[in-house]
């Protein structure tokens, strides 16, 4: 589910941009949702039904039998209708049922924390939740504070309430391991390690405090909630969060796999439902697009005011400029010169994307149920929403640059290892983030390389500065942008990272010297601890009376105990590390 990756919190000075909601809307932000324009711009195809189909059909199967992807949903909203809602691929690869996009449940991953946020503003403009407000206010348990500073909700929707990183279980098979939600967030609270609102760091215990002050402030559980207040209002038939699954769903499930040429895979328990338990099919999720698209409304109804939907799709963390950043609970994904909110999600099997364009009345959703070989689920909906974003609306991309002797100057400022600021500080697990550095190197024509930050070939991608420490993929599209003070750079980000940043690691916790160290450690150890049975078969065959007697003889066994048990410990570290990375 995440990347395990470590550093130190940021000074006071490096704090985002959290601003209290605005009264007005964005630029652009249409009163009751946009509608595509007619005509479209140089050089796009209609966005029609037959052209989206035929597309999507040339594009999807060959993707997933080049991924080994066993199957995909995809649907395409446009004008407050459902264009386009069509299955690819298999559901059940062995029983050869396919995927149908009526009925068909795939997983939405952190999908799924979007009507988690929804709820949250649900009961924001009743009056009963303040996003500014300490959250200990809302809870039956407290949250210490960190210098002073409370979580608010604010920082929760944000993905800048501090807590650690943690891997404890996020997704479970055994239904008699699976806790209650209250139960599950008060058994272990992250530590702090960043003061509210500094740092932005994707948090799924986040997401579970805020469906925990949902079902507490409505006085519902959190199923009952979702399923009365946004599922039953948008005809939401085919969707739950409920877990396990309820057995009317069972025949509708479609399989997980990490490759459709494998075995299907358990169903996955998430331990903190409001943060990735939702069950649902294509078309069931297109009523929520079309709301968030028309600012709330639906049909006759609504499942937000309009001046609430606004302050939910407008109301931004800026961190570092010019780069996307994060909503309340969406995060922009903007391309092409058009304003894009979205949210991803992953489960193990399952791998989602929402993207709306809320000036152009259009929204794309994918879900595969497949890892993929290589992970090619990821890879296919990143180039699945970008390649319908150049085909329906293509824009040139702005130009600039700088002079060749800045750029060199500045890739080499960038050059180094960092990490991400989601990582975990507190635990062991913390040693594993010497494994996870990601290295940017500065090439001789002024260019950058960011070694983690790959495109769909696999190779990482080469970045052009554009602008004062600012780059742009070369192969177009994405950007990086860093801060710099007093001469050097303390963070920079990445477009599709909004809810996250990379910060220089220090010298005295870098992989570049402590990796060789430690091999170099285990080697001596390794050696000394051969030296114990060979010395001993030398002894044996040559006639040669061991000569150490007593404590001498004991304290020299011991070191070689010692020695084989630390070397056994470092061998379980990289077995621990392997399955980490696999799983």
């Amino acid at each position: 589910m995440a990347i395990i990756l470590m550093l130190t919190a940021l000074a006071p000075a490096q704090v985002p941009s959290i601003a209290p909601p605005k009264t007005v809307p964005p630029t652009g932000a249409p009163e009751t949702g946009a509608r595509t324009p007619e005509v479209p711009p140089s050089g796009a195809h209609p966005l029609t039904k037959a052209d989206v189909e035929a597309w999507l059909d040339g594009f999807t199967p060959y993707a997933l039998q080049r991924g080994d992807v066993a199957g995909a949903v995809v649907v395409v909203i446009k004008d407050g209708q459902v264009l386009l809602a069509k299955g690819y691929g298999y559901a059940d690869v062995a029983a050869r049922k396919p995927v149908d996009p009526e009925r068909t449940l795939f997983r939405a991953g952190s999908v799924s924390k979007l009507f988690t946020w929804t709820a949250v503003m649900q009961l924001v403009e009743q009056g009963k939740l303040d996003l500014d407000a300490d959250i200990n206010g809302y809870l039956d348990f407290k949250i210490p504070p960190r210098n002073g500073k409370p979580i608010t909700l604010r920082n929760l929707m944000t993905h800048t309430p501090g807590f650690d990183e943690a891997i404890r279980a996020l997704i479970i098979a055994d239904p008699k391991d699976l806790p209650t939600l209250e139960a599950g967030l008060k058994h272990w609270i992250p530590p702090r390690v960043t003061d509210a609102g500094s740092t932005p760091a994707y948090s799924n215990y986040g997401a579970g405090l805020a469906g925990y002050i949902v079902q507490r402030v409505s006085g519902m559980s959190f199923d009952d909630y979702i399923e009365q207040k946004i599922f039953a209002p948008l005809s939401m038939t085919q969707a739950t969060f409920r877990q396990p699954l309820p057995e009317r769903f069972q025949a509708d499930m479609s399989k997980g796999y990490k490759v459709a040429s494998g075995e299907p895979q358990p169903f996955e328990l998430v331990t903190l439902p409001p943060a990735g338990s939702l069950s649902i099919s294509g078309t069931a999720m297109a009523p929520f697009m079309i709301a968030h698209l028309q600012n709330g409304a639906f049909g006759s109804g609504r499942i937000l005011q309009e001046s609430t939907a606004v302050e939910m799709h407008g109301t931004a963390a800026t961190v570092i400029p010019p780069l996307n950043r994060m909503l309340l609970g969406f995060y922009e994904n903007n391309i092409n010169g058009h304003r894009v909110i979205t949210h991803g999600g992953d489960t193990t099997y399952f791998h989602t994307e929402l993207n709306l364009l809320p000036d152009d009345g259009v929204g794309l959703y994918i879900s595969v149920n497949s890892l993929g070989k290589d992970g090619a689920a990821g890879p296919i909906r990143t180039m699945l929403f970008k390649e319908f974003s150049d085909r329906y609306f293509p824009a040139p991309l702005p130009e600039g640059s700088v002079d060749a002797k800045t750029a060199k100057e500045h890739a080499q400022l960038m050059a180094g290892r960092y990490t991400f600021t989601r990582r975990t500080h507190t635990t062991f697990l913390s040693l594993l983030n010497l494994l996870g550095e990601i290295q940017v190197s500065a090439n001789d024509d002024g260019t950058i390389t960011v070694n983690e930050l790959k495109g769909t070939d696999e190779q990482p991608k080469k970045w052009r500065e554009i602008a004062p420490f600012v780059w742009r993929n070369v192969a177009g599209g994405d950007r990086l942008a860093a801060k710099v003070e007093n001469g050097r750079v303390v963070r920079f980000g990445y477009d599709e990272y909004p809810f996250m940043l990379f910060e220089p690691v220090p010298w005295w916790w870098s992989s570049g010297w402590l990796l060789p160290l430690w091999i170099a450690g285990l080697v001596a150890l390794a050696l000394t601890t051969l030296a114990w049975p060979i010395s001993a078969l030398v002894r044996r065959r040559y006639g040669v009376k061991y000569e150490l007697t007593g404590t001498d003889a004991r304290a020299h066994r011991l070191v070689r105990i010692a020695a084989l048990l630390v070397v056994a410990v470092m061998l379980a570290w990289v077995f621990l590390a392997q399955l980490i990375e696999t799983n």
